[in-house]
């Protein structure tokens, strides 16, 4: 199963569930599916300074610096900009748009613009020329500055004491679902968000029950210290200070089969729905609430994504998930007819005063391990796509010599041994 590296949405990994969890190879495709599906926030003065990006009404070969003070929009006339073009340099002046162009450049040389303002040297990435289509790059004064005092600011008022007021699930909220060992697997990665400068007391914790059969549940790293679960409860604890506070937990459903229905009621609004599913076989996901779903491609892997719009506090969320890869239950059958035969044994053992043959007991208990791994192991793969003639066959040898063993350790050391 793919894995990627920490991402969109917060940590990669979990603390109670098995290590190696995925969560999820869904993280860059959600970060590339945002673009799409979600409301395209304004962009932040910070990530776009020095940043070039490619502007298809730009001429080619050309590049066109726009120079502001502390935001986008607040532009700079008759400002110098020099743009260095290998080693050598050009200088133009900002117009009153704040853009400054240089054009005829020579494609694919290595470029980069700086300027000075208010003191402050602004300077862009390095970036080729394109041969086809043009570059923006903003060089932004004051941010630093800008970011300060709204540091400042907000600091100052998460001092003040809490009011009432309401807080909500952000756009920014996800649920995932995902396969682990032909088990369905549900991450639910939540950001409460506090829109006022201050604290807000919505007169409690939030208090919300996962699905019916929820499993394993665990906190996530990046959680909150003020988010926890016991059971199937997840509870946020308030008051809840300006922004946002993450809440990632985990789960499975393994009562899940080849098709379900998982319901969540929300306890508090969610601004805007969001849910991905790793897609196996011919697995398809519905929800009356999903206004768009489509499927998307990483590196070989499926993937189901939908969107939806607001969710109010006590809506029920219903999706529906069909086609999924019925959960074989034989390894775990076997696992615990085979913990039974070895409480039988060692009972008996402990209790006959023939213990002498124990020796020979555990030699077939060790066999039986080796054996019952190696078929698991076959079994598994065989889910994942057909087995060779070899391994076929081998699969039905091992399988008839585990039978053997456990058939010989059930009657006991009078039993004939293999």
């Amino acid at each position: 199963m793919t894995r990627l590296p920490q991402g969109y949405g917060g940590q990669a990994r979990q603390k109670a569930l098995p290590a190696g969890t995925l969560m999820p190879a869904l993280l860059l495709m959600l970060a590339v599916a945002t673009s799409s599906f979600a409301q395209i926030a304004t962009p932040d003065a910070g990530a776009m300074a020095g940043l070039p990006l490619p502007a298809g009404d730009v001429p080619d070969a050309s590049v066109t610096v726009r120079v502001l003070r502390e935001r986008m929009g607040n532009n700079i006339e008759g400002q110098v900009v020099t743009l260095r073009v290998g080693t050598d340099s050009r200088t133009a002046t900002t117009d009153a748009q704040g853009r400054a162009q240089f054009t005829g450049l020579p494609a694919g040389t290595l470029v980069q613009a700086s300027t000075t303002v208010d003191g402050e040297a602004l300077t862009s990435q390095e970036f080729p020329v394109p041969a086809k289509g043009g570059i923006r790059v903003a060089l932004i004064s004051g941010i630093q500055k800008v970011v300060d005092a709204e540091k400042a600011t907000a600091a100052a008022a998460a001092k003040e004491p809490a009011r009432a007021g309401i807080v909500e699930f952000g756009p920014e909220s996800r649920i995932i679902f995902e396969f682990q060992d032909d088990t369905l697997t549900v991450f639910y990665l939540l950001e409460v968000v506090n829109n006022a400068r201050t604290p807000i007391d919505i007169g409690g914790p939030i208090i919300m029950e996962l699905p019916t059969g929820a499993s394993g549940v665990s906190m996530m790293q990046g959680s909150s210290p003020t988010a926890s679960v016991r059971g199937d409860i997840l509870t946020i604890t308030g008051p809840f200070a300006p922004g946002k506070t993450s809440a990632q937990v985990g789960f499975s459903l393994p009562q899940a089969g080849a098709a379900t229905t998982i319901q969540q009621k929300w306890p508090i609004a969610l601004d805007q729905l969001f849910v991905a599913a790793e897609k196996v076989g011919a697995m398809q996901m519905s929800s009356p609430q999903l206004a768009d779903t489509r499927e998307m491609n990483s590196d070989g892997q499926n993937f189901i994504m939908g969107n939806g719009g607001r969710l109010n506090a006590g809506d029920t969320l219903v999706v529906n998930l069909s086609g999924m890869p019925a959960h074989s239950r034989w390894p775990r059958n076997v696992a615990l007819v085979s913990a039974a035969v070895v409480f039988a044994v060692g009972l008996w053992m402990a209790l006959s005063p023939k213990a002498a043959r124990a020796s020979e007991d555990a030699k077939l208990e060790t066999r039986r391990e080796k054996l019952l791994a190696d078929v698991v192991a076959l079994e598994r793969k065989k889910r994942q796509k057909p087995l060779s003639a070899a391994d076929d066959a081998r699969l039905h040898r091992l399988t008839a010599d585990l039978e053997k063993v456990m058939a010989a350790l059930d009657l006991g050391p009078h039993a004939q041994r293999l």
